[in-house]
């Protein structure tokens, strides 16, 4: 299936319509319009692992082209999308038919669409409301899925899902993964022979590292672990399907049967039985968690559970070692799955609880140059307003001039969003086949945005930057950043409240924050006198805060967080850095050339050394404090001497507090597990660290109730 330039732009241009509800067609004309749309974006998905619209929005079409066959059902062909699954099925292979159909998943996104699968299933079987249907959840994999057939306990056969009747053989490929046995004792249990679906998959890390190389090789990188995984099991190169390290989850048995061709499966009673029985017997499945450790696989007694247990893994699915976009929630009685069966898409035992989408396609509306604290100017693409992840995104960091120019982005492209760790927004690429003609350059400026000064970039550096100091970008910047948490720390005092004090006149400098008037604070509409009262009681406070918190607070480039604690525990009092020359702050580890020079051109400029003297005139303090002096180990402290690693989610502390009481200990906190490592604290969910650890066996492994132990004596 060929779809040209212009064909998957005007089909994209359809879809926003209707996704909008802009339409105005008969509804003859919408059903076959929806066929279509629905029919090309499985393409995308399936075949291409290009997908242009959110699973979200695909559900919505689908819908709609439910809701018109339920008021019509006479207009049904065996063509339409509802009727089969999607399809990933190419020409480069050998096609082979499926023991069973694999069906799609009907979908959920929340508490009530769950509520509702329950209430389906009693009404179908007529079941009593009240009665509480047993299931079992399990992580929603986002790789390739394939079937494998083993015939007298030896694996025959695997194929990709193709159209849900017939799919690519792929034998050669999945006999290269090392999670897939080639023999299994089926036997044992009087399987003659079965078929069994799962995921192919890649480890996160492993995807990290993968690009890595690509990268250095100078190769196209993959968009996402996904189409790694699916594009590897379609190679014509089995050996490079063993390169990329796929691995592949077993989650159900679809066939079983004996030697005379009788099905076996009613030999078990619950599918959470069969999942265990293939762990047994040598597959990779989704856990049961054990001790405080919160497992991929669980058994709930109702759809309440279910829905709790989803949620929660939504919370932590960012924590996980590979990436899932949901959960699977399956009646876990065998009888009652037999007894529920399926229509022709899904089955009425089961449904998938969607996550919020992590990706979508949106459009590249503008890009306004931002002025940072230091005069680094950021590029921020504004988009149409998406939804990823539960938050609307209409504003994304492009970060430099190189990130535009090599993902070749312009105003007026379709671009791939992804919300990165739930958090950072981020363009993946331009969607350069919906490209118009009409798309148009995005011109970097040669001159601040705000203060008109030239820009410059240094040979080193990725950024432009106006080096007006007194650009009035900077100094609200300057001023956002002295009063943030990990500076000053002065709290209730936030952006809002700078930008409204500069406004009314009354800062010009940082120094102006500690000549505030509180009396004309308290008069402002959203103040008062307790507000303004507080306010003073913080900048009070702050004025007393050690010595390297203000120097991190100065926007001294590249001082950051822990160079103004180095800094700080070699000097008395903050005057004498005016006076020290290159070498002297080279005596110092970790202080390189770049931060030296940023620092004594700042205390040669005049106007920062006239800022100091203003500010140590309102009462800054200027001096060392116990805080900046490093703090002394005894040699028979805990862990004294020791390199430590935290992993997993810990249930106790956060990370921080317990790197602080590592390092309180004597410990020095490392990013990485290798040979240089003495412990690793393993919180709920360890993954690949904990398993690097254990295949080194020379670090010492420790939960957080013995780490606790370990420091507090």
């Amino acid at each position: 299936m060929a779809y040209t330039q212009e064909t998957q732009q005007a089909l994209f241009a359809l879809s926003q319509q209707y996704l909008r509800r802009e339409i105005s067609s008969d509804l003859r004309t919408q059903y076959l319009d929806l066929q279509r749309l629905i029919i090309f974006h499985e393409h995308r998905y399936y075949a291409l692992n290009e997908p242009l619209i959110s699973d979200f929005e695909y559900d919505n079409l689908y819908k709609m082209l439910e809701a018109i066959e339920k008021e019509h059902p006479d207009w049904i062909t065996p063509n339409s999308p509802t009727q089969r699954v999607g399809s990933d099925l190419t020409e480069d292979f050998a096609q082979v038919e499926h023991l069973t159909p694999m069906l799609s998943l009907d979908n959920s996104y929340d508490a009530a669409d769950l509520a509702g699968f329950d209430e389906r299933i009693k009404n179908y079987l007529g079941l009593p409301a009240d009665l509480e249907i047993e299931y079992c959840v399990e992580p929603k994999f986002d790789g390739g899925t394939i079937a494998l057939v083993y015939e007298n306990d030896q694996l025959v056969r695997a194929a990709t899902r193709g159209n849900g009747a017939i799919g690519d053989d792929i034998t050669p490929n999945i006999r290269t993964l090392r999670s897939v046995p080639l023999w299994a004792e089926f036997s044992k249990y009087g399987i003659a022979k079965a078929e069994l679906r799962g995921e192919a998959i890649i480890r996160k890390d492993v995807f990290v590292k993968m690009n890595e190389q690509r990268s250095t090789d100078g190769l196209q990188l993959f968009a996402n672990p996904r189409n790694a995984a699916t594009g590897g099991l379609r190679t014509k190169d089995p050996s490079e399907t063993a390169a990329r390290r796929i691995e592949a989850f077993i989650y159900q048995v679809g066939y079983a049967v004996d030697a005379a061709g009788n099905s076996v499966l009613s030999n078990f009673k619950t599918h959470d039985s069969l999942i265990e029985l293939l762990g047994e017997l040598g597959f990779k499945i989704p856990r049961h968690g054990s001790g405080n450790q919160t497992g991929e696989r669980k058994v709930c007694p109702n759809i309440a559970e279910v829905a709790v247990f989803c949620n929660d893994w939504q919370n932590r699915r960012e924590q996980y070692a590979y990436e899932i976009d949901g959960m699977v929630v399956k009646a876990n009685q065998l009888d009652l799955q037999q007894r529920a069966g399926s229509t022709a898409h899904h089955p009425r035992w089961a449904i998938a609880f969607k996550f919020k989408a992590k990706q979508a396609t949106t459009k590249l509306l503008n890009v306004e140059f931002q002025v940072g604290k230091v005069g680094s100017i950021t590029p921020v693409a504004k988009l149409d307003p998406v939804a990823l992840a539960g938050v609307t995104v209409s504003s994304v960091s492009l970060h430099n001039e190189d990130f535009i120019r090599n993902k070749d982005l312009r105003l007026g492209d379709t671009v791939l969003v992804e919300r990165a760790g739930d958090v950072i927004p981020y363009i993946v690429k331009p969607m350069e086949e919906l490209r118009d003609g009409s798309e148009q350059e995005i011109a970097f400026p040669t001159n601040c945005p705000v203060c008109q000064s030239k820009l410059v970039r240094a040979e080193d550096e990725a950024a432009w930057r106006c080096e007006n100091p007194d650009c009035e970008a900077q100094l609200l910047q300057r001023m956002i950043h002295h009063v943030s948490k990990n500076a000053m720390d002065i709290d209730g005092f936030g952006e809002s409240q700078i930008d409204r004090f500069y406004r009314l006149g009354w800062l010009h400098s940082i120094a102006d924050i500690y000549r505030l008037d509180y009396e004309a604070i308290a008069q402002l509409e959203g103040f008062g006198e307790k507000s303004a009262g507080n306010l003073r009681k913080a900048i009070e406070k702050a004025r007393q805060n050690p010595l390297h918190r203000l120097l991190h607070s100065l926007s001294i480039h590249h001082l950051g967080i822990k160079a103004g604690k180095l800094l700080a525990a070699e000097i008395q009092n903050l005057w004498e850095l005016k006076d020290w020359d290159e070498e002297r702050f080279h005596q110092i580890k970790d202080i390189g050339p770049v931060l030296t020079h940023n620092v004594i051109r700042f205390f040669q400029n005049e106007k920062n050394v006239a800022l100091l003297k203003d500010m140590e005139s309102l009462g800054v303090n200027f001096q060392q404090t116990e805080d900046d002096r490093p703090k002394a180990v005894s040699a028979d402290a805990p862990l004294a001497g020791k390199t430590i690693l935290f992993t997993g989610t810990l249930t106790k502390m956060g990370r921080k507090e317990a790197q602080a009481k590592a390092e309180a200990a004597g410990a020095k906190n490392i990013s990485a597990v290798s040979g240089n490592l003495d412990y690793l604290v393993v919180g709920e969910d360890a993954g690949s660290k904990l398993k690097k650890a254990q295949a080194l066996g020379t670090v010492t492994i420790l939960t957080e109730d013995a780490f606790l132990e370990l420091v507090n004596g």
